[in-house]
């Protein structure tokens, strides 16, 4: 299949990201949000990512320029019908999810491919939304999008092995990243471990044994992370990491997935990291350390 025109659904961080790498890679985004205020807030944060691109030396004015206008902000999923895949990448809420699955499915030619971003939800439960089960998979990059060349493939009980095929040759012959299969388990590969340590480094604080700056400088600095767990929670959203290790305690039962006390208050003080300006640290608006 040749890809030349993407509908990416929620500008969210990680919509955002990938709308950004997928123009940078010279394909035509269609990017939708649920209100305009929200769409234009996002592509403000995709040019904020190119300026700051741009002060490190990594992309000119002209090269921001080009992809700036290969992004294009729609609000309706007709808008959606030219295009060869679409991703969605909405919050981690399994009915909202299905119903975006079920709205694409019906506005779009069979033969186009819909994936979802989830990192924690059943890809066989949200393709049973679609009338072509068949073209839903789970396609789950992990952020930041521009920078981690790897992508989860998950399949869902009834992806067809054509749609598997186009994906793959999408992910590593496209926009050049690593493509990993994964057979459908809640948490992947990616997800369930990281969020385990960033568990496990919560359960380190409670017990008072170190402080948040000292456990991130040592998995940092000791095991060259480029953030250490608190600092990476922050990035993903104190609110997402939540949810992931939520819905993998309910799947599997198991308490190491039960979300540490600490985590449940930041979450329901608003204090959800990078999004918000405050975490386990303090952000500016173009999310730097402060």
């Amino acid at each position: 299949m040749n890809f030349r025109k993407i509908g990416v659904i929620g500008a969210g961080t990680m919509g955002q990201s990938i709308a950004e790498m997928l123009a940078y890679k010279g394909m035509d985004v269609f990017l939708m949000e649920l209100t305009p205020a929200k769409l234009e807030q996002g592509l403000r944060n995709i040019e904020v990512s190119l300026d700051k691109q741009i002060e490190k030396w990594a992309l000119t004015q002209a090269e921001k320029k080009l992809i700036l206008n290969r992004i294009h902000g729609v609000s309706s999923m007709e808008d959606f019908s030219q295009c060869e895949l679409i991703i969605e990448t909405i919050t981690e809420d399994l009915e909202r999810k299905k119903a975006v699955i079920a709205a694409v499915d019906r506005a779009c030619p069979p033969d186009v491919i819909i994936a979802s971003n989830t990192s924690t939800l059943s890809l066989t439960e949200l393709a049973s939304a679609a009338e072509h089960p068949e073209r839903v998979i789970g396609m789950h990059f992990v952020y930041p999008v521009f920078k981690v060349d790897l992508v989860e493939i998950v399949r869902g009980l009834r992806t067809s092995d054509s749609t598997f095929k186009s994906t793959k040759g999408f992910i590593e012959q496209v926009i050049d990243k690593k493509g990993v299969m994964v057979f459908e388990s809640p948490g992947f590969i990616t997800t369930r471990l990281i969020c385990l340590f960033i568990n496990e480094a919560l359960h380190i604080l409670e017990e008072g044994v170190a402080s948040v700056e000292d456990i991130d400088s040592a998995m940092r600095i000791g095991y060259s992370f480029q953030h250490g767990p608190f600092e990476m929670a922050d990035r993903f959203g104190l609110d997402s990491v939540h949810a992931a290790l939520d819905s993998m305690f309910r799947e599997y039962g198991e308490l190491k997935y039960r979300p540490s006390f600490i985590l449940k208050k930041m979450v329901r003080a608003g204090q959800l990291g990078v999004k918000s300006g405050e975490g386990f640290f303090q952000y500016d608006k173009d999310g730097d350390r402060v």
